[in-house]
């Protein structure tokens, strides 16, 4: 890792369901990433003050509600309009391969489903931001 990458993991929407995103936000701690976890039910205005104020390289969007068609794209806007476009935009949950490719048309770098490699994530996640300094 060319440094110490700051990473925002956020559950966007109504979604309740909270394990993965702390299943997430330690292991990508345990990588040697910086992580911030804010909770359940933000708003995509919120994730993206949150990348703000944190100087966050990346943000990780954990949902599993099925509004992911329309978050996802909701707090890639809300960083276009903090001029945070070049943040790295990730995403994991219960999202159908379609629907992933249509998130990844849109600007999400990658869509992690349920059972991927904990340690492949934060390896991904190393090589893509470390590509970003060169």
């Amino acid at each position: 890792m060319k440094r110490p990458y700051r990473i925002v993991v956020a559950k966007p929407g109504l979604d309740g369901h909270d394990r993965g995103a702390k299943t997430i936000t330690r292991a990508l701690r345990d990588h040697g990433f910086e992580v911030i976890y804010t909770g359940l039910h933000q708003t995509p205005e919120q994730i993206a003050e949150t990348v703000l104020q944190e100087d966050a390289d990346g943000v990780g969007l954990s949902l599993l509600s099925g509004a992911h068609l329309t978050l996802f794209p909701r707090v890639m806007e809300e960083l276009r309009n903090r001029d945070l476009g070049d943040v790295l935009v990730f995403g994991g949950g219960v999202i159908p391969d379609a629907d992933a490719r249509a998130l990844q048309e849109q600007g999400v770098a990658k869509i992690f489903g349920p059972g991927s490699s904990l340690k492949a994530i934060g390896e991904w996640l190393e090589t893509a931001l470390d590509e970003t300094e060169t």
